[in-house]
């Protein structure tokens, strides 16, 4: 048994030399049969042969034989490269013929060459066999890389790597860049004046101009052919593929060595947004395909690029904050545009966010795009600890022009992020922090504001927001405060009247308003008018609103509750209110004496007539002296008697007090 497993291992041994044997024997062949059909001018039949020796070498991909592997591959590449110099040549002349490269703008149509249905079967069999040696191309490429890959590197996993590797680009359009390659080199790489760091523009211009310039050329004349070669491929993107592929080369060169030079970076951060859009509008460059934007996202690119837009935007900041004009409005003589009033500063900084915004939002990393997101959100922070720290410096006249346009600029800066809550964009990167987890986006949430934000119910700027608000709300309670200061001030006579003694409406012709109330419905009429000219219109709504409840509480407290009343007293306090104050609100709304209920209500229950009163007050005695016993009484509670007379607001014990300040009862 012994002897024969060792036979049988011999047979083995004998059996692998033979294949390894007939496989070189194969090798040797396809090799002499390139070199037969070359001598022949045979080339279709040389590719077909190259093409076998390809394929053997991927399959003998996994083999030990590293010797007859290596001997394969030498052999490949030199019938391969022979084979691709000799059609890369014959194909460079019928370029030339054709005046290829385009390199300024064609005057006119493409003109046709003396001999130009010859020159275009020689490009049509130029092309189909190029494209038939393009599968060992890409076999040759593919090995290559996978030994790239394989071997150890120190680079460390970069972020400006496109997701997806697109495929590479097919051998003709790689002849046909050459030229233009060679031409882009000698400009922008080297010594050469033209490289330059300082002037990005020149090579991002100089390739725009070039895929434009041959974008006829390749329609009418490249993409025929390769439609007729049976390819899907576009001959205008191949192009554009390849001359990108230089510039990101060029790119990414230049960003890493302008890391210190916070002027040059931001120069070529701006030229490449720049590119990037007129690539995607006017060159129709397929969205999927990545052009440079993924070279910002590189860590080292991107942290620079947060910390200088931070760094400008501060900046800039500063200099609008003390610039001449930053608390007024461009708008401020153009009626129908300047409803929120906003002041130079505010308007200048929000735009300076649109800006960070646009720059942004093209990059094609949702990661990436939240970092500037928080940048922005905390840039609004900042500014309105600004506004905050100014507004204490102006508090001391809260009616004054800055003071009030501080408080346009809180509003303005809040209605703007409140619109940017709704916007499609915001809304996607909302999407995209929850689904991310971004902790510098959410830190702080909890799980219910979370699921707030994921249903879309919620807004990113929720924070800022509600600081916003809490600061607008402020400002507008120390400005009504100053002006019921002044109007206070103007109303002591008023409050001091002897309404007890007043003459009754009968003694009188005519009734006319209070000596005692100008001064103080002159201070009204003015404040109001006033902050409708400096406040914007939502601010102008809440402030009315607000003096308007102040004044009617003010009123009620110190005017009524503090006063006895005859009843001329009465009728003259309700002349002064309906037919003097509650007008003066009548130009902001249908119905003002909504606004003053304390006192409209106060009015009318001072104004009964002397039976009525006697019966009201006796009701609501009897109510609340009625035992509470559960004993299905029937009698309807004071309010519906209320109700009657069109008091609705004021409970049946004020009533009563209003009640008990009428100085005219029978017997008194």
């Amino acid at each position: 048994m012994d002897s024969l497993g060792h036979t049988l291992s011999q047979v083995e041994t004998v059996e692998r030399h033979m294949k390894y044997l007939r496989c070189l024997q194969h090798i040797e062949e396809l090799s002499a049969g390139v070199q037969q059909c070359l001598m022949t001018s045979s080339v279709w039949e040389a590719i077909r042969a190259v093409e076998s020796m390809a394929v053997l070498d991927a399959g003998l991909n996994q083999s030990g034989c590293s010797h007859l592997k290596d001997y394969l591959r030498e052999t490949l590449l030199f019938w391969h490269k022979i084979i691709k110099d000799r059609l890369a040549g014959d194909l460079g002349n019928v370029l030339t013929q054709l005046h290829w490269p385009i390199l300024s703008p064609p005057t006119q149509s493409l003109t046709p060459t003396v001999n130009g249905q010859e020159t275009t079967s020689q490009l049509e069999l130029l092309v189909a066999q190029l494209l038939a040696l393009q599968t060992s191309d890409d076999l040759i490429s593919q090995k290559a890389s996978t030994s790239c890959q394989g071997a150890p590197t120190n680079q460390p996993a970069s972020s400006a790597t496109p997701v997806s590797q697109a495929p590479p680009l097919c051998l003709p359009i790689q002849i046909m860049l050459q030229p233009l390659s060679k031409r882009f080199r000698y400009h922008f790489f080297g010594n050469r004046q033209t490289n330059s760091l300082s002037k990005p523009e020149w090579y991002l211009t100089q390739v725009l101009m070039w895929m434009g310039n041959s974008a006829t050329f390749m329609e009418e004349r490249i993409q025929p052919v390769l439609d007729r070669a049976g390819v899907n491929i576009s001959a205008r993107v191949e192009l554009c593929r390849g001359l990108l592929a230089l510039v990101q080369e060029k790119v990414a060169s230049d960003a890493s060595r302008l890391l210190y030079d916070d002027t040059l970076f931001c120069h070529l951060v701006e030229e490449v947004l720049q590119f990037e859009k007129e690539l995607r509008s006017n060159q129709a460059y397929p969205a999927v395909l990545p052009g440079l934007l993924h070279l910002l996202l590189d860590d080292a690119i991107l942290q620079k690029w947060l910390i200088v837009e931070k760094k400008m935007a501060v900046e800039k900041v500063d200099a609008m904050l003390v610039a001449e004009g930053a608390w007024s409005s461009q708008y401020k003589d153009i009626r129908d545009m300047d409803e929120l009033k906003a002041p130079d500063c505010a308007e200048t900084f929000m735009t300076l966010l649109q800006v960070i915004t646009d720059r942004y939002r093209t990059l094609p990393c949702p990661s990436a795009q939240l970092k500037f997101l928080e940048l922005q959100r905390e840039l609004v922070d900042d500014f309105r600890i600004r506004l905050t720290q100014v507004m204490k410096e102006e508090s001391r006249c809260p009616r004054g022009a800055r003071y009030c346009a501080i408080l346009n600029a809180v509003n303005y800066i809040s209605t703007i992020l409140t619109d940017w809550g709704d916007n499609v964009f915001f809304l996607q990167l909302q999407q995209a922090a929850v689904s991310l987890g971004e902790e510098g986006v959410l830190g702080g949430l909890g799980m219910m504001e979370i699921g707030r934000l994921a249903s879309l119910e919620g807004s990113l700027f929720e924070g800022l927001l509600a600081l916003l608000d809490r600061l607008k709300g402020d400002m507008i309670g120390r400005l009504l405060d100053g002006i019921m200061r002044e109007i206070t001030g103007k109303a002591k006579p008023y409050c001091q009247d002897r309404w007890f003694s007043l003459p009754s409406p009968q003694d009188q012709s005519t009734m006319s308003l209070s000596s005692s109330a100008c001064p103080m419905m002159l201070c009204v009429r003015d404040s109001l008018l006033n902050l409708h000219q400096v406040l914007s219109v939502s601010l102008f709504q809440l402030a009315w609103q607000g003096l308007a409840e102040r004044l009617d509480s003010f009123l009620y407290q110190d005017v009524i509750l503090s006063n006895h009343f005859s009843d001329g007293g009465a009728a003259q306090l309700q002349f002064d209110m309906t037919r003097n104050l509650f007008p003066l609100f009548g130009h902001h709304c249908k119905r003002p004496e909504n606004f003053f209920k304390h006192v409209k209500e106060a009015c009318i229950v001072l104004c009964l007539t002397v039976g009525s009163a006697i019966l009201l007050k006796n009701v609501i005695k009897e109510w609340d002296d009625a035992p509470r016993d559960g004993d299905g009484r029937e009698d309807p509670p004071p309010e519906t008697a209320l109700n009657e007379l069109g008091v609705y607001y004021l409970a049946p014990c004020d009533v009563l007090i209003l009640l008990n300040l009428r100085a005219s009862w029978p017997g008194q």
